[in-house]
């Protein structure tokens, strides 16, 4: 088993950066064939097949997914990782802002999905991963539209899996907590003290740090490896605990 996904094709969409690029690089270790989709695939690991994709317009994803079914001749995997944060209250973000991050967070598995699946039902080994976050299911303060959209993420990986579990398709989903990634880095950057709110985001995790983006990667690719197999409709919190445990103060 040094190899579990040997002879597999797995799409990662926002692949090219994050933890989507930890993720691309956990599966190709692991024997995959990996197809890159993102808005910018310029920085996409050269190792890997990288196509530019928006995940919010169906056209470019259907000719993005295309090209990868041609490319590889079938699609095992696809890992929806694809996303964009948003921060404030209800009040924070208007009409247009609510409907694009949606379309992004939300719209775009359902978009990639549709256009993999059917590769998906021909493999012997489909799976599907998609990146939610501790926001779906802990109240987080200034995160109001960011919340929704990937509560609505954890709750389409669930009727993703009932619809296509008797197709041989398993659906399971990765809740991360705060990591160590690129938007975080912006986050932190827009910040009065970025080195205040950077210990802040760690002393909110039980672990006291933030979360890698390979950390991440490691339960995905659990989630997409046939050894996972009777594991679907379920969530993997890769979170330090954040949200079930309630440690008492040191």
């Amino acid at each position: 088993m040094n190899a579990p996904l040997e002879g597999l094709v797995a799409i990662v969409t926002g692949g090219a950066s994050g933890i989507g690029a930890s993720v691309a690089a956990r599966l190709h270790a692991d024997g995959a064939q990996i197809a890159v989709l993102d808005r910018d695939p310029s920085n996409a690991d050269e190792r890997f097949a990288a196509y530019a994709a928006d995940v919010s317009d169906r056209a470019s994803v259907d000719a993005a997914v295309a090209a990868v079914a041609e490319r590889f001749g079938r699609i095992d995997i696809v890992v929806n990782n694809a996303g964009i944060g948003a921060v404030g209250d209800i009040t924070a973000n208007d009409d247009d802002e609510w409907a694009r991050v949606l379309s992004v967070n939300v719209t775009g598995i359902a978009r990639v999905t549709s256009a993999a699946l059917p590769w998906l039902r021909k493999s012997p080994a489909a799976a599907v991963c998609n990146t939610a976050s501790i926001a779906s299911t802990t109240g987080l303060p200034a995160r109001a539209l960011y919340s929704a959209s990937k509560g609505a993420v954890t709750a389409l990986t669930r009727a993703m899996a009932a619809d296509h579990l008797r197709e041989g398709i398993r659906v399971n989903s990765v809740n991360p907590g705060t990591a160590d990634t690129p938007w975080v880095g912006r986050l932190l950057g827009q910040a009065a003290d970025p080195d205040a709110e950077r210990t802040a985001l760690e002393a909110r995790q039980p672990h006291g740090r933030l979360v890698s983006p390979d950390e991440v990667a490691a339960a995905v690719a659990y989630l997409v490896s046939p050894a996972a197999g009777s594991t679907t409709g379920t969530s993997i919190e890769v979170d330090g605990g954040m949200a079930q445990l309630r440690l008492r103060p040191e």
